[in-house]
């Protein structure tokens, strides 16, 4: 009787600590992490700039890739020559329009990604940031330099979700760190982007209405991970004697982890983990009963 009456006090204790482990992981949510799955570029990945009103530039702008616009016709993209597009330009075509298509679903993915971590009112100048869904509820300013550390994942995930505008300094800095891809980091405008002069930005930018880079701001140059796009969803590009680069390679879906700070959900493995527990003690009993 001794031997059993052991297992069945000690599976009560196991018992005890498996639940105060779900009890906990339920009462602290923001302790169980998070998958963050990357905004679906679809055909909009095919381009390095796009809008929807018009394309102007002043000055040697160089795009790397291809342009694309829509609705707007052939006659709304001017300033090239002496911009140069290395790749091919669509406009109002069947391609075109199904890459405007496809970028309002990567808009809608980067808006509608959680967990996130609310940013309002900070300035993302000297920050260093890990993956995961950045959230601010209007404005969002970049003064000085934002390192986006990957943390040794190359599918490392990073989303800005901006409520108005996003505006950067003169001189900013996006530095990507420790295999942080620049395909895998999106920027998400309620309105519109304004980089400063000598700007250098990394990652997608997707504005709702309009993108400005004013003059010598850059995207995506550095080679390596670096990269970037400007997609002006429904209003106007504007250049002015920029580089836009976007990522090398073959930009595959990811998906990163997280820590979210608020409005996590309860961590799955709570009704593993008090289930497992009761398991133990009804197996305990059968054993038992069963040595009587």
């Amino acid at each position: 009787m001794s031997a059993p009456f052991g297992v069945f006090k000690a599976s009560r204790l196991l018992f005890l600590l498996v639940c105060v482990l779900g009890v906990t992981l339920g009462v602290f949510p923001t302790i169980a992490v998070a998958s963050v799955a990357q905004p679906r570029l679809l055909s909009a990945g095919n381009f390095t700039v796009m809008a929807a009103s018009a394309i102007t530039n002043t000055g040697s702008t160089t795009i790397t890739g291809n342009l694309a616009i829509s609705p707007k016709k052939a006659s709304s993209v001017t300033g090239f020559p002496p911009g140069v597009v290395t790749g091919a330009k669509d406009e109002d075509n069947a391609v075109a329009i199904r890459a405007h298509t496809d970028l309002v679903t990567t808009y809608n993915d980067a808006a509608h990604a959680t967990p996130f971590k609310n940013m309002s009112g900070v300035n993302l100048g000297g920050k260093t940031l890990t993956p995961g869904v950045y959230h601010f509820s209007s404005s969002a300013q970049l003064t000085g330099t934002l390192i986006l550390n990957g943390e040794g994942r190359s599918s490392s995930v990073f989303i800005f979700q901006i409520g108005s505008a996003l505006t950067t300094a003169s001189a900013s800095r996006v530095v990507l760190i420790n295999r942080a891809s620049s395909c895998n980091v999106f920027w998400q405008v309620t309105s519109s982007a304004t980089l400063g002069t000598a700007t250098s930005f990394q990652g997608n930018l997707i504005a709702l209405t309009s993108i400005t880079l004013t003059t010598r701001a850059t995207i995506g140059v550095g080679g390596g991970a670096n990269g970037g796009r400007a997609l002006a969803r429904n209003g106007a590009l504007t250049l002015d004697t920029n580089i836009i680069r976007p990522p090398t390679g073959v930009c595959a879906a990811s998906t990163t982890v997280s820590t979210p700070s608020t409005g996590a959900a309860p961590s799955a493995l709570v009704p593993l983990l008090l289930g497992s527990g009761a398991f133990l003690v009804v197996a305990s009993a059968v054993r038992r009963r069963r040595s009587r």
